[in-house]
């Protein structure tokens, strides 16, 4: 199989403007690690949590399948009705995500709910709005839009920092006026008009995908509650000021999401065009191909962070083994990376449900281990419940992926088999008779 060199370009270019995104997010962190109290820092941490799960439910019920099925549309009429209905879904989505996180916020005592609220719902529709235009093959005016978010943010939140009182409230306020400013510069250099429609078609071309949607909306809900159980359990549980060594340590791993996210990007418009084309040998290939590459490469990051944890001190860390939590943390990340692949594969047949299912098990044995690790010892120790149930997703993901792969491929075998199962068990029925 000849190498996607393509491929490789694209994902330079995405991975920059995401670069972008990281680092700043990732400077941000560390400034507000050494300015915030462990409370504070711990409910930016959750902030920031939030933002994750607003990004998940995007992604499952509007990014992903509108990357796919615009992507399968053979006409641009279809693309640009099927943009226009989950870019409307998309905006429902945000809004119920700044209001789910204000909630949330103001209950676990943070006066800047609102504020943080108007941070996840902008952040949000951004990340729809990027996937929408990587899938129309805009890379380079998303990748400017990025820069543009950077900057924003930097000076804005750069500002917040220096002459605010009220540090948290301001900074937040700051992140989603960026994020604004970020859906301005695309749409400008896109050259296109958002449009978002309440209408009957919308709405019957949105709700006729329902039945797989709904799968993937089960499949957000449970990969939330497995992934980000931890935070919660540990918020919960031992409060925001016991969460904060652990986020310290977690945000310094960002970059693989960010980078995992752009792979998403720009691998699934793609594999699902070979797909259409019947291409499941290269689909396969490819599969295996970018999952090793992104397992070594998470691994070695791993490795890197290592080395930096000693150098960070900060008050919100409240003296905590920074090297015994980036182990356990290792353990998570590594599996994260193996399996996107398997699940992208899985997306692309339109398998929500299976996907549901592999999430659902991993939050049952994430939540489980998690709570009772929390019962017995220390905080960081329920990262080991965390990475055992990421196992579960990795292990579950190649399995089912397999299998899915060898039926398509091998149809007569598949007929066959299923037919001598059936005969085998007539014969019994008439053996016992």
């Amino acid at each position: 199989m000849k190498f996607p060199v393509h491929l490789v370009r694209r994902l330079v270019l995405m991975i920059g403007g995401e670069a972008m995104q990281s680092g700043f997010h990732f400077a941000l962190n560390l400034a507000l690690l050494h300015m915030l109290s462990a409370q504070g820092y711990g409910l930016f941490a959750l902030a920031m949590v939030m933002g994750g799960v607003g990004l998940s439910y995007i992604r499952s019920l509007t990014a992903v399948p509108a990357s796919i099925w615009m992507s399968k549309s053979s006409n641009r009429a279809g693309v640009d009705a099927h943009d226009v209905a989950f870019g409307t879904a998309a905006l429902v989505v945000a809004l119920l995500m700044a209001a789910g996180t204000a909630i949330l916020m103001h209950l676990l005592g943070d006066p800047s709910g609102i504020a943080a609220g108007c941070f996840v719902g902008a952040w949000s529709l951004r990340s729809h709005m990027r996937t929408a235009f990587f899938t129309r093959r805009q890379q380079v005016v998303v990748s400017i839009s990025d820069a543009a978010f950077t900057i924003a943010g930097t000076v804005l939140t750069g500002l917040a920092i220096w002459f605010a009182t009220d540090v948290l409230q301001t900074v937040f306020y700051a992140l989603a006026a960026a994020n604004l400013f970020g859906i301005f510069v695309l749409v400008r250099l896109a050259g296109r008009r958002v449009r978002v429609s309440f209408r009957m078609p919308t709405r019957r071309r949105y709700t006729r995908l329902w039945r797989q949607l709904c799968w993937s909306a089960f499949s957000a809900t449970t990969t939330n509650i497995q992934g980000q159980s931890l935070a919660l359990l540990v918020a919960g549980i031992a409060g925001p000021a016991a969460y904060a060594p652990l986020a310290a340590v977690l945000v310094l791993f960002a970059p693989l999401r960010i980078i995992s996210l752009a792979f998403v990007n720009m691998t699934q418009p793609e594999l699902a065009k070979l797909m259409q084309a019947n291409e499941t040998r290269r689909v396969w290939a490819q599969a295996k191909i970018w999952s090793l590459v992104m397992g070594l490469g998470g691994l070695a990051y791993g490795c890197a962070i290592m080395f930096v944890l000693p150098m960070i001190k900060s008050q919100a860390l409240q003296d905590a083994s920074v090297g015994f939590i980036g182990l356990f943390v290792i353990a998570n990340f590594v599996p994260i990376m193996l399996y996107i692949m398997p699940r992208i594969v899985l997306e692309i047949f339109g398998d929500f449900r299976i996907v549901a299912f592999i999430t659902m098990g991993g939050a049952i044995v994430g939540l489980a281990l998690i709570a009772i690790l929390l019962a017995v010892a220390s905080p960081p120790w329920a990262l080991l419940g965390s990475a055992v149930s990421e196992t579960f997703v990795l292990v579950a993901s190649w399995y089912f992926a397999h299998h899915r792969m060898w039926n398509i491929e091998h149809p007569d075998q598949q007929r066959y088999s299923r037919l001598g199962s059936w005969r085998r068990a007539v014969t019994f029925a008439a053996a016992k008779r």
